[in-house]
């Protein structure tokens, strides 16, 4: 675990090698032990390549209570990491939210991102991804609880993360990040129609920017086959970096 400033202490697993370092960045609620980040870790490993997968503060292993949480505070978190753990540069994967944060970071740290891999990635879902109701519920109630469809426990929402998430929206106009960028997203994701990704793809600044559609895909993308075309984007990233 390591410490940082004014936040809890994060857990995280990190895997030395030759560079860049890749960075797995998970989605709300999530952790690092998911099967992309494993199974990157375990590609890694045999390409004898850096790899670093961590829980952001509240998530997981790391400490912190997950409801005092917002998505500035994660960005945060990635960004101690960065700038503590790995040294030269870095390739940012990013899944779901971890979308939205790795472009955060990536906009933070220009000198030392390289290159990014988002799946289904989500910047802004706390804009396009609630109901005017749940809106209005989360300013008034300062909570809100929907169904998981990927776990027992419901999927919860505070009013703080849901401000910062506004606080920190991108897809307003260019948004100035230069890294090649390969973009995966399921045509049958629920939870991130497909077209934002391809609406994030036409804003990146950078001209080396590839949106990978997989028509039968989920919002997960974690089949052998779809964790065979992430690999396949890391690669790319990697070489064209």
């Amino acid at each position: 675990m390591t410490d940082t400033p004014a936040r809890p202490r994060l857990a995280f697993h990190h895997t030395p090698g030759r560079g860049p370092t890749i960075m797995f960045l998970p989605g709300y609620a999530s952790d690092m032990n998911g099967t992309k980040a494993l199974a990157l870790e375990a590609w890694a490993r045999q390409q004898r390549r850096a790899f670093l997968r961590f829980d952001y503060g509240g998530c997981g292993e790391s400490e912190g209570a997950f409801e005092e949480q917002s998505l500035a505070d994660w960005r945060d978190d990635a960004l101690a990491l960065v700038d503590e753990l790995i040294e030269g540069p870095v390739v940012l994967v990013g899944s779901s939210m971890g979308g939205w944060l790795m472009l955060l970071v990536a906009l933070a740290r220009p000198d030392r991102v390289v290159g990014l891999v988002g799946v289904a990635p989500a910047p802004d879902f706390t804009d396009w991804g609630f109901t005017t109701e749940e809106k209005l519920h989360l300013l008034q109630t300062g909570r809100l609880e929907r169904p998981n469809p990927y776990g027992p426990q419901p999927t919860v929402y505070t009013r703080a993360f849901w401000s910062s998430g506004e606080a920190n929206r991108l897809m307003f106009g260019e948004i100035a990040i230069d890294a090649p960028t390969r973009l995966l997203q399921g045509m049958r994701d629920p939870d991130v129609p497909w077209h934002r990704t391809g609406r994030l793809a036409e804003l990146l600044r950078s001209a080396d920017v590839q949106c990978w559609l997989v028509k039968d895909g989920d919002h997960r993308l974690s089949r052998e086959a779809d964790l065979a075309l992430l690999i396949r984007a890391v690669e790319e990233v990697i070489a064209t970096s």
